[in-house]
């Protein structure tokens, strides 16, 4: 990992941190043909430059084998962990979720969002993977399927009440306008649950590239809990609680602050 001796602040490198818009960026390290960065204030590594659409396009394109292996595998284990989650969610909710909007962004399959309709929930579903998207409507038809990404979809401003966003936030080649999207939808005091990798996470190798969660450019943003919350804060996001993680993870649920001005 080279980190460099000095602060760098150059055309070469970002104006300003993703996560806190800190100028004081240095080299992480380069990786199969990806160039990663680091905030000296904040500590988040990312991709600079991050991946073009053309790229995310065809890392997205039917990456479970046409629906037919690998994740689509062992359903009723997915759906009772996805029962559980849910579970979780509408405890920490504190609502009835009878008739309540339920969006899972990266839904894959369609478990979590049919889980959340099983609970009372208007459940929607959002995808950029064409094969996931397909067996989520084939085999959980009374939920709602988008192909595509949440910063493209026509959703309805403060239109869902809960959130689900596992392994996802990582992918953003525009972390802070994916942020300000996911805060438009969500209803004043909604919540969303949200996991991604721990880049400081005590269990991490110490080696990153034995990381099996360091995995450019598909995972272009490597965040600890602190920055995490901040950038969060930035959109009116306020961390209300945050899970124990035995895997180099982060795990937390936050609310839109009611009144909370967008930028």
């Amino acid at each position: 990992q080279s980190r460099g001796e000095t602060r760098y602040r150059t055309e070469n490198l970002p104006m300003a941190c993703p996560a806190c818009c800190g100028v004081e960026i240095r080299p992480f390290m380069d990786y199969r043909g990806c160039r990663l960065a680091r905030c000296d204030a904040c500590r988040l590594v990312f991709m600079d430059p991050p991946p073009p659409p053309t790229v995310l396009g065809e890392l997205y394109a039917d990456p479970y084998d046409g629906a037919t292996a690998g994740y689509f595998k062992k359903v009723e284990k997915k759906m009772r962990r996805s029962r559980i989650r849910v579970k979780k969610i509408i405890g920490a909710l504190g609502r009835d979720p009878k008739g309540l909007g339920f969006l899972d962004i990266g839904c894959s399959g369609g478990f979590v969002a049919e889980a959340a309709r099983e609970r009372g929930f208007v459940a929607t579903g959002i995808d950029p993977d064409g094969a996931a998207i397909s067996y989520a409507r084939g085999h959980y038809p009374a939920n709602t399927f988008h192909h595509g990404f949440l910063e493209t979809i026509d959703l309805p401003a403060e239109s869902f009440d809960a959130v689900y966003c596992s392994e996802v936030i990582e992918h953003s080649s525009d972390v802070n306008r994916f942020v300000a999207r996911l805060a438009a939808v969500m209803k004043p005091g909604a919540l969303v649950y949200l996991t991604t990798p721990d880049i400081e996470h005590w269990r991490r190798p110490r080696d990153i590239t034995h990381w099996d969660a360091f995995c450019p450019p598909s995972h272009c943003l490597y965040f600890n809990p602190e920055n995490l919350t901040r950038l969060l804060a930035r959109y009116g996001l306020a961390v209300t609680r945050r899970s124990v993680a035995f895997k180099p993870g982060i795990k937390l649920m936050a609310r839109r602050v009611d009144g909370a001005v967008l930028p």
